[in-house]
């Protein structure tokens, strides 16, 4: 089947960009678009500020890096949470996944992706040296692994392992009940919750 011929270049210039998103293929971006088309021309307009105001606004803890509307997010601000318990997560999704599980009342740290040598991401790419600066500090007892059980995933805690077995913490990782291969974000809530709860002692594998 050929391109689509759009009766209108703003329509076309719209789909385009629904399209550039992550899982929305042409078909759906056009529907999209048809929707707001249905809508009042307030309502769009508010969705579109919102969108911008976000890209322009939004901020990054200074010290967990989970995205944050100030410059320490409400999570790291909250006095009621262990802080000698952190657990490491590859993004801010899988922050949201744990939290709806209601089984973690630590702290965070948000490394940012997780190293993958194919896509050119290595240490110095994530949030690693400010995570090791967290643990040199001292306070915190125990620090969870909590990333995604692919080979990525696997390769990354055994770096942070090797960073971070000189100090005297414990180091753990959430306990196998997610298969291999599974991100984080899209487990179900109970799984990951007993994850939690059952984590084990990180064993290396060298």
């Amino acid at each position: 089947m050929g391109p689509v011929n759009y009766p209108s270049k703003l329509l076309e210039n719209a789909v385009n960009e629904f399209s550039s998103l992550p899982g929305i293929g042409r078909k759906t971006a056009l529907r999209l678009v048809m929707h707001l088309l249905r809508q009042d021309p307030v309502d769009v307009t508010r969705f579109g500020e919102t969108i911008i105001k976000l890209r322009k606004e939004i901020k990054y803890c200074s010290k967990c890096h989970i995205i944050s509307d100030e410059d320490i997010c409400s999570i790291c601000n909250d006095r009621l949470r262990d802080s000698s318990l952190l657990c490491v997560v590859e993004s801010t999704q899988d922050v949201l996944a744990i939290e709806n599980t209601r089984q973690y009342r630590g702290l965070y740290h948000v490394l940012g992706g997780i190293i993958s040598p194919v896509d050119g991401i290595g240490p110095s790419d994530l949030n690693i040296d400010s995570l090791e600066e967290r643990v040199k500090e001292g306070g915190i007892n125990e620090v969870v692994f909590a990333l995604s059980t692919t080979m990525e995933g696997d390769t990354t805690s055994y770096y942070l392992y090797r960073r971070l077995q000189k100090y005297n913490i414990k180091i753990t990782a959430i306990a196998r009940g997610i298969a291999i291969g599974d991100e984080l974000e899209y487990t179900d809530e109970i799984t990951l919750g007993r994850s939690i709860i059952n984590r084990t002692s990180f064993v290396s594998p060298a």
